[in-house]
């Protein structure tokens, strides 16, 4: 989701679920010992809970940063094992690391001995060749053994050599059995499953299996799915009973970042998806395109592209 959930995306997702923990962008170790610390870290304080993903391969890098990203207020660090881009794994880190096991349990190790919040793992079912269910279930082992003990699974091999980072979420056939029969194998983890799950219908048949639903993509395209969250997993009511409500909420947060010196585009480009499927959707998704590119644009045009469409 690099580039994609940022403070800004947060925020907007937080105006829809206030249950639901959210997840950063990845953030390297690199990007937070050698660059901007405050840029990479900012958030505001009403996206709690939150999650920061980091990557990294060092463990005595990742405990620092670690330590930086607790010192910042953010509820759990989460180390991504995951990301197949070439980018990702001329850093040494990401997939690739599945190839070794007793090196991310060093890594999970280091930073559990340095910041008292939680620290958790996200990762595929395999990679290249090293997809049978008994490398898998080595590799959770051996992570296990250094403490951690949730588990995030996107239930998809990576095709480290081949395939770009969309492909790798489209070519590899779905697995959730695997991710199921992991929960079976250890109990005790809090198995959490990710990977092509579209809707909340969806994520409750995967409760009865796993501890946890992890919707990534869906969510940011569609971000109206997660106005049901709260009550329909948590029990709790709703922020938003309208996306009209969720347009209004944003109003005075985007006020805000203009007077920062922001863009009104740095907020808009994630609300693009909230009216997807419903009359209007295109000329919502069209006047807020071409609008936030003005420079005298402002959070008048929520209210504009929100006129344009048709809300029950």
């Amino acid at each position: 989701m690099l580039d994609w959930t940022d403070r800004h995306c947060r925020y907007f997702h937080r105006q829809l679920t206030r249950c639901a923990l959210l997840y950063t962008e990845m953030i390297t170790t690199g990007a937070l010992l050698h660059g901007d610390v405050d840029r990479h870290l900012q958030f505001n304080p009403e996206e709690h809970p939150v999650a920061l993903q980091l990557g990294g391969s060092d463990p005595a890098d990742l405990a620092t940063a670690s330590k930086l990203v607790e010192s910042r207020g953010y509820d759990e660090i989460n180390l991504n094992v995951g990301c197949p881009s070439d980018r990702v794994q001329n850093g040494a880190f990401g997939a690739c690391l599945m190839a070794e096991p007793q090196l991310v349990a060093d890594c999970i190790r280091a930073m559990q001995e340095t910041v008292s919040i939680p620290v958790t793992i996200k990762h595929r079912i395999g990679i290249d060749e090293q997809d049978s269910y008994e490398e898998l279930v080595n590799f959770i082992g051996t992570v296990a053994n250094s403490g951690c003990n949730t588990f995030i699974i996107h239930a998809r091999k990576a095709w480290l050599k081949g395939l770009s980072p969309k492909q790798n979420r489209e070519i590899p056939p779905l697995s959730y059995e695997s991710v199921y029969r992991i929960k079976q194998e250890f109990p005790a983890l809090e198995i959490i499953i990710n990977g092509g799950i579209m809707n909340l219908e969806e994520s409750r048949s995967h409760l009865q299996q796993v501890d946890g639903v992890m919707i990534g993509r869906a969510a940011y395209h569609s971000p109206w799915l997660l106005s049901q969250i709260d009550s329909t997993l948590y029990g709790q009511q709703d922020p938003c009973t309208s996306p009209r409500e969720a347009v209004e909420a944003m109003i005075p947060y985007i006020e805000k970042h203009l007077a920062e010196g922001g863009k009104v585009s740095h907020v808009t480009r994630h609300m693009l998806g909230l009216f997807s499927g419903m009359p209007g959707a295109r000329r919502w998704r069209r006047i807020l395109s071409e609008g936030a590119i003005r420079p005298d644009a402002d959070a008048s045009l929520l209210l504009t592209a929100m006129n344009e469409v048709t809300i029950d």
